[in-house]
């Protein structure tokens, strides 16, 4: 075997490979899935429900159905109303807090800060902080504490109203449990949820993800698992 021909087999041994892999990059794209939360039980067997639905690939298919979001409409930090056609084709992450809180809540919301910073010209990503202190947390203390965390105008909403409404979305809507640990105010009824809990719910209202706010590597997973939802409706 001559030195040339040693010299080819050898540039083909180093080609192929190299070759295999552009096609293999240019032909084909990554795919990542986030599982979702919270499916839909049938009453009568304690059994998923499957029904048509359009999975992370854009497809329809024959799949367990899941539970969505359910509509709201309650006072934002203006003084103006916000509802769930706010959240309607956009990716958003829920939070529950009280102005009051000087526990898990000034951490959350400093996570939340840095997060909307990160994802600032992503218009199809918004944030929803529902106060579970409506009696106390009026616009005007809502206001001064989206200032204090500042959040962006139309990017970031702080919702009061109906208490029985915003105890409701985060029972059965959002699914974080109830979590009292002593924390009252003034009267003896002034009990809240306290979770540290943020959700990251998609487009369609499907929640997609459950995170501590106040711990900095997990609230770094949101950031990561936001990253991929957006790279998963790219790709649709």
């Amino acid at each position: 075997m001559t030195k040339n021909t040693k010299a080819g087999i050898l540039l083909i041994v180093l080609l192929v490979p190299a070759l295999a892999y552009v096609l293999l990059r240019g032909l084909t794209q990554n795919h990542y899935q986030l599982r979702r939360y919270i499916p839909v039980i049938d009453s009568t067997n304690g059994e998923p429900v499957i029904g048509k639905q359009v999975n992370d690939f854009g497809r329809e298919v024959e799949d367990t159905l899941f539970r969505t979001v359910p509509g709201f409409r309650l006072t934002n930090q203006d003084g103006g109303l916000t509802d769930s056609t706010t959240v309607k084709g956009k990716i958003h992450v829920a939070a529950f807090f009280f102005t009051r809180c000087g526990t898990i809540c000034p951490k959350i919301s400093g996570e939340l800060t840095r997060v909307q910073d990160i994802f600032r010209d992503k218009s199809e990503i918004i944030f929803l902080s529902f106060s579970v202190d409506p009696e106390h947390d009026k616009p005007e203390q809502l206001k001064a504490y989206a200032k204090r965390y500042e959040a962006l105008p139309g990017k970031w909403y702080f919702l009061t109203g109906d208490k029985a409404q915003i105890y409701n979305l985060a029972q059965h809507g959002y699914f974080l449990p109830v979590v009292d640990h002593g924390v009252t105010y003034g009267k003896p009824d002034e009990t809240f949820i306290h979770s540290e809990k943020l959700v990251l719910v998609d487009k369609a209202g499907h929640i997609r993800g459950f995170y501590d706010g106040t711990d900095k590597k997990d609230v770094d997973r949101l950031i990561l698992e936001m990253r991929v939802l957006l790279d998963i409706y790219k790709k649709q």
